[in-house]
Formats: C-alpha cells, structure tokens, sequence
C-alpha cells in the first residue's frame, strides 16, 4: 500500500463570503477563482448558451494588452477572473489587466518590471492566472515575488519575496485564496529545488505556515530518501498549479512534479516521496493528512502538473467523495478525498528493472482506461524498440525511446469536469520521448542550476494532441479524438451540453460533451492555449478567453482578450500567414551575427532544445545541425513539431540563431 492516513481530527471550516462555496458546487454568476470555485471543475451550470445556439455565438468585444507577454519566450497560459463587473487577466510577463465586462474597457494595469536576466525558469515565462479575495488581486511572479492588488485600484497593498529565484524557485501558477489566506506552489524541480507550499495572511502577506513536499529529517516519508546523503534537500516536487479546497474537511489538496534530478535515479534509491504524488493537508495548519504516489522512484518526468479536480458522485452504488488527478502517464488516478485510498481500483504491477537506476519494483496501474497511447507500435526511424517503447522502461546514458514522452500525456493544461454527467475532460498530446540519463553525482547541486542528471529528448516526429472524455464513475473512456496538433489549452465545461477548447492555431472551440463533435469554432488571431471563463453578467451568459500563443505549443504570438455571446457582432479575424517563399536562402539574410544569435537561442530555443542544443522538452537535438540552408529553412517554415517562426523572428534574427547553432554550438 503506497499511501497514508494521518490519524487527526477533521475540522470544518464555515467559510464567508463569496469565494466560500461548498468545494463541489458550481461557480455563481462570476468565475471569481482559477479553477472556477475551490473544487477546480471548471464547470459553468449556465445553459442560455448551449447546443442548439452556439453556432450563433460572435465577439462581444476584443482587446490588445499593449503587447506584453509577445516576445519569443513568452507563453499566455492564464485563465481569466470575472468579478463584479471586472475581468482580470494576466500576462507572460506578470502584468495584470483590469477590463470592464461590458465594453472591454481598460480599469487599471499593474505592470511587474521583471528583470529581463531572470533565471531557472524551465518552461517558459508565463502565469496561469491571479487569485481573489478581501478586495485585493494577487499575483505570483516568475521573481519568486508574491504581490496583493486593490482589486479597485491595482495599487499594490503588499508585496513579499516569497522565495528567491537566483535558487531556482519561480511562481507560474494562480495564488488561490480562501477564508483568509492566500496559498502559493513554487515550480523549479529542474534547477535543485526542495518544493514547497506556503500559506499567507491574505490583509497582511505574513507568512502562516510551509508544507516541504520533499519531507526531511524525523517528517513523514523521509524514509523514501537515501539516508547516506542529502539529495532530498534538491530533491524536487514543484507545485505547479493552483490547489483545491474542500470546506467541509477543511483540507487543501494539489500534486506535485518529478524528484531531482529528473532522469538519474542512482543516488536517490526508494520511493521518493512526496515527489509525483497527490497530497492533502490541513488548510489551516499545513499539517499533512495523507498522500497517494502515482509514480514511485520517478525517472521519466511522469508526474503530475494538472490542477486536480474535486467531485462528488455515487460509484458502486454509494456516493462517494472523490478526487481525479491527470498524470502524464495516460492514466487518471481517482482517488478518495477523505482518505486517499483508490475509488475505482489502482493495481500494484512488476515493471522491468534496472539496478543502476535503483528502479522500484512495482508501479500503480489505474483500473481503467488510458486517455493516451503507452507504448510504440511501429518503431521510429533511426531507433530500436526496448520492452515494446512502453510506459516504465527503464534507461541509462545511452537512451532509449518511449511513448508518452516527457511532456505526457497531459501536461499544464487543465482538465474540466461536468458534475451532472461525472465526465472529466482530459487535454493532452501524444509523443514519442527519448529518455537518456543516469550518471550519479559526486558533488552537492547548486541550488538554481539545471539539475536533470541526464537529458531531456525529442525525436523527429510530429507529436498530436488527444482530448477525451472519462466517466469518472467508472474510469472508462466515454469517447475520445485525435488531433493533428497538440492539445495545449485546457478546457472549461457548461451545463449546455458544451465544452470550450483552444487549438494551437489561433480557433477557440465548443465540442459536444456528449460525442465530442465540433459545434463552433472562432479565429482569435493567435494560439489560444489557455482556458476560458464561462459567466452571466447582466442576465446574459459569456466565454472570457485569453490567446497568446504558447512557446511548446509552437503557437502564434499575440496579446489578445475575447469576449464571446450571442449578442457579439465581431466576426473571426484573420488567420496571420507566416509562410514564407521556399527558395529563401540563409545567405539572403546578409552578414550573421552569432553573438546576437545565442541571445535568441536562449530566448526563444533552449526551452525546446536544451541549452546547448543536446534536446530539451519538446525538440530534438541540434547537434548534428551543419546545414546552414536547411536550419533556415526549418526555422522560417518549421519542421515535425517546431512552428515556423517567420512570423516572430526576422529574416535577420533567423539568420543570427542559425549561425550560432551551425558555427558556434556545433563547433565547440
């Protein structure tokens, strides 16, 4: 049995005011937390906007954000908070922006001045939206800073550095507010972390109490660590999301990333805990209460950095407090919210091992289906099968490939959840990953350095995007699609029988819940990968959604917020043309300069490719790039999973990373 109950007594919490709602009830009127109300469903129970109408559904209003979060390291991600007439939204670059529900007008901006040499931020710059409460809007920064807001004025009331991130700690997720305190997550499990959650006194920004996810000496599952070092001190488990809070438990429940480092099991032998793994604490105090791991030992970057999702509903002919939680694995781990026992069933099976890597005997096997491919049918040019390419292949230095790969499965983009049908929607993508790692380590990390113990992989293969829809009373796949790009969105359900989706190349879409068919789609003029708002404001019911594009996904570039309803006038825009003639020539671009080159290339390419070039989250490896034709070619026109990037670069600044990849990193 991988998990624990801490004997404590449950206390309830009688929350007040309009964020203390019942952690399964569907949101008011407004859409006044990230997830919608403390339970994460992202569920609107409005239905003037349903089936029969929403081909009918144009653009209320649609504003710029003055550009910020459009350069080439930005990704828009956030998901928009209505409240009392106002929406708030926030940038890439940690600027908030105040606009009035009825006109799109602007009511305030707080802009965040994050310094441009910012480092140990592993997946692009970016934030997933604010949280509310007490009259005050609060932000977590890529700084490590966490800053309240007047929500009237967007004057800052306080501001704490909540950790630092010259030691690799970073805030992406949406700060959640409930009955006084303001809860925060730090990610950076790829820069020697210890991960962490932290509770503020919401009027004042003092600190209430830490949760270290990675425990320590004399805490509950330290055993799980090596007892002849102290790797668990850089052992990783970043929060990347916003937390769930159920009232009447009183307990506050959220995931948590892979253990440091990501692909190197060799000098951290166990379990690992509470690395990949489901928490629940006590909201008040911190205090844990129990945990369930969904991936022990983890070396393949399976953990799980979705929002979970709280819901109630009656499995095996009683009702039951439930918890689903997405993994990268394919699976969703449905789990029970008082006790974290399995609600449907997770079997314990053999995997195979390799003793190097200290692998764990066994791995947690959902009862169910997997909303994603786990294992390789067909084997990719240039590679050899091992074990099938299936899920929990063991590796070492000289890699091996594997399907989901290191992204998933799902990823940051979160699952939606319609109470009155118990289906949970799952936004995710299907790729082949090249696992390589493995080599211990003979000195301490450092804490804010890249700490992998080995390398992330891409292959030259397109990946796709997969959105399903499980019955969560029975872990089935109710039905399920193939896209032929990346799932990189995130979804919001409605009792109108709708769920609202972004694709890649700039369509917002409502979908069927019943078979998934598209009922509505919208060119917003750049990728929308993030998830939208559904809300009544006046009577009238409206979708609030943020596209930006996303730096993964490879997306369009823009700053723009939409408003839908079927009172919208405004028809689609203009899908931006970024192709370019095939005959443009590197030579064409004129004289290189690679110094400037490599200001891009981290930028705008390290994310994808590794620093040095030697493959990173989503790209391939550069090193066997000569060619300068060909790499301007890529970069202009794109290639497998890269965008083209002739819409955000200029034929100059292509040109400038060309050079410095050909004739500076492969050259070393």
């Amino acid at each position: 049995m991988k998990f624990l109950v801490a004997r404590l007594p449950v206390w309830i919490v009688l929350g007040l005011g309009l964020l203390s709602l019942p952690a399964v009830d569907p949101p008011p009127a407004d859409w006044p937390t990230n997830g919608g109300t403390l339970s994460n469903q992202r569920y609107a129970p409005l239905s003037q906007i349903d089936r029969t109408n929403v081909a009918l559904l144009k653009g209320v209003w649609h504003v710029r954000l003055d550009g910020s979060g459009m350069g080439t390291r930005f990704s828009g991600e956030a998901q928009p908070i209505v409240h009392e007439g106002t929406l708030f939204i926030v940038t890439g670059a940690d600027d908030v922006f105040a606009l009035d529900v009825a006109t799109g007008a602007r009511r305030w901006t707080y802009e965040a001045h994050l310094d441009p040499n910012l480092t140990g931020i592993c997946c692009g710059w970016t934030s997933r939206g604010v949280g509310l409460g007490d009259g005050m809007v609060f932000v977590g920064q890529l700084d490590g800073k966490l800053v309240a807001l007047d929500e009237r004025t967007g004057a800052v009331r306080w501001s704490v550095q909540a950790e630092r991130w010259q030691e690799g700690y970073v805030i992406t997720s949406a700060p959640l507010y409930y009955d006084g305190l303001v809860i925060t997550g730090f990610a950076g499990a790829e820069y020697a972390m210890r991960g962490r959650v932290k509770a503020y006194d919401a009027r004042t920004g003092d600190l209430v109490w830490t949760f270290y996810t990675i425990p320590g000496p004399g805490e509950i599952g330290h055993e799980t660590w090596p007892q002849d070092n102290e790797l668990w001190k850089y052992g990783g488990g970043s929060v990347w999301q916003t937390p769930a809070v159920d009232p009447d438990l009183g307990l506050l429940y959220f995931s948590t990333g892979n253990p440091g480092p990501d692909f190197s099991g060799v000098d951290r032998a166990g379990d690992n805990l509470f690395a990949s793994s489901v928490l629940a604490l006590e909201f008040r105090t911190g205090a844990y209460r129990w945990h369930y791991q969904a991936i022990h030992h983890d070396l393949w970057d399976y953990d799980l950095p979705t929002p979970v999702v709280l819901f109630d509903a009656e499995i095996d002919g009683r009702m039951r407090k439930g918890l689903a939680a997405t993994g990268k694995t394919g699976w969703v781990y449905l789990l029970d919210r008082v006790t974290g026992e399995p609600l449907i069933g997770i079997d314990e099976r053999p995997v195979p091992q390799e003793p190097l890597q200290a692998t764990a005997a066994t791995q947690p096997y959902p009862v169910g289906d997997a909303y994603a491919p786990q294992d390789i049918d067909i084997a990719p040019e240039g590679y050899d099968l091992v074990n099938g390419g299936r899920i929990f292949t063991p590796f070492l230095t000289e890699g091996v490939v594997m399907r989901p790969s290191q992204g998933g499965g799902a990823n940051w983009p979160p699952s939606s959840y319609d109470p009155v049908h118990h289906r949970y929607f799952v936004c995710s993508r299907d790729g082949i990953g090249l696992y390589r790692g493995g080599p211990g380590f003979d000195d301490p990390p450092e804490a804010g350095k890249q700490f992998l113990g080995g390398r992330f992989g891409g292959i030259a293969q397109t990946s796709h995007g997969i959105f399903a829809a499980i019955d969560v009373t029975t872990n089935r796949l109710v039905w399920r699609q193939r896209w032929s790009d990346t799932c990189y969105s995130g979804s919001v359900a409605t009792a109108g029988g709708l769920v609202f989706v972004g694709r890649n190349d700039g369509r917002f879409t409502a979908l069927d819940t019943d078979t998934g068919r598209r009922l509505w789609e919208f060119q917003t003029g750049a990728g929308v990968n993030a998830p939208a708002s559904v809300f009544e404001h006046d009577g009238k019911e409206y979708i609030a959604v943020y596209a930006a594009g996303n730096l993964f996904a490879g997306s369009e570039r823009g700053d723009h917020v939409w408003l839908f309803g079927l009172d919208g006038a405004l028809e689609p825009v203009a899908r931006v043309d970024s192709s370019v003639p095939a005959s443009t020539r590197y030579a064409d671009a004129g004289p290189p300069d690679p110094a400037n080159g490599r200001r891009l290339f981290l930028e705008a390419c390290q994310f994808c490719h590794g620093e040095t070039g030697e493959g990173g989250h989503n790209g391939a490896p550069l090193t066997s790039m000569r060619d300068h034709d060909l790499a301007f070619q890529t970069v202009t026109s794109g290639r497998y999973n890269m965008p083209s990037f002739a819409s955000i670069l200029t034929d100059a600044e292509r040109r400038d990373v060309v050079a410095y990849v050909v004739d500076v990193l492969n050259k070393r």
